[in-house]
């Protein structure tokens, strides 16, 4: 008989609730345990400039903003971009490269997270294929920024890989890191206010 333990395949939150990474329930997302987790979460690996880290937090309250500016103020849509990296308050920021070497796995997970986490706010489980296109582009816009400003990467090699953003610049976006208690209360402030925007309209 053997005596091996399954391996744990769940992480307890500062909510209280214990959600499954392998079959994750939307009664066990809280918007609470995302911010908190996200802003504590580094982009580029926390190889960024300034004394905070650049949290994936800041960068969702980024890529909000270019997509609002770019592809108007749909709440839903906005809704959607704002939590596009919300999988990663529990599996954390992997760089693209690291991505690439772990393969399928990876994505499965974060899959079955995206559609807990929307379901669990009323959304669709996933964007459609023309809004996932829409928030890639805002992310790779944020990404551009991101990595001219606070990553080291010379404009020139930012193009490369990102390509050149076209109507927006560096001063309309909040590219300054800042501490995790801020960019927390700041990613539920917006939240909240979409999320009340998005019941205005449909009682209206």
């Amino acid at each position: 008989m053997s005596t091996t333990k399954a391996a744990r395949a769940w992480q307890r939150m500062l909510s209280g609730r214990r959600l499954d990474l392998l079959d994750p329930s939307p009664l066990d997302v809280e918007i609470s345990d995302i911010a908190h987790g996200l802003a504590r979460v580094a982009r580029w690996n926390g190889q960024t400039r300034g004394d905070h880290a650049f949290s994936v937090a800041q960068h969702c309250l980024v890529v909000e903003e270019i997509f609002r500016r770019c592809n108007g103020a749909d709440c839903q849509n906005l809704m959607m971009t704002l939590l596009h990296d919300a999988p990663e308050y529990v599996i954390g920021d992997m760089i693209s490269p690291f991505k690439s070497v772990v393969g399928g796995g990876y994505k499965t997970v974060e899959h079955r997270l995206e559609a807990a986490i929307h379901l669990r706010f009323g959304l669709p489980p996933h964007p459609t294929r023309e809004l996932k296109a829409l928030i890639k582009k805002a992310d790779t816009i944020a990404a551009f920024f991101e990595a001219t400003e606070l990553a080291g990467f010379s404009v020139e090699e930012a193009r490369r890989f990102f390509g050149q953003p076209r109507g927006i610049t560096r001063e309309m976006l909040p590219l300054e890191p800042m501490p995790a208690l801020e960019a927390q209360s700041l990613f539920l402030k917006r939240f909240a206010e979409l999320d009340a925007e998005r019941l205005s309209e449909s009682l209206t």
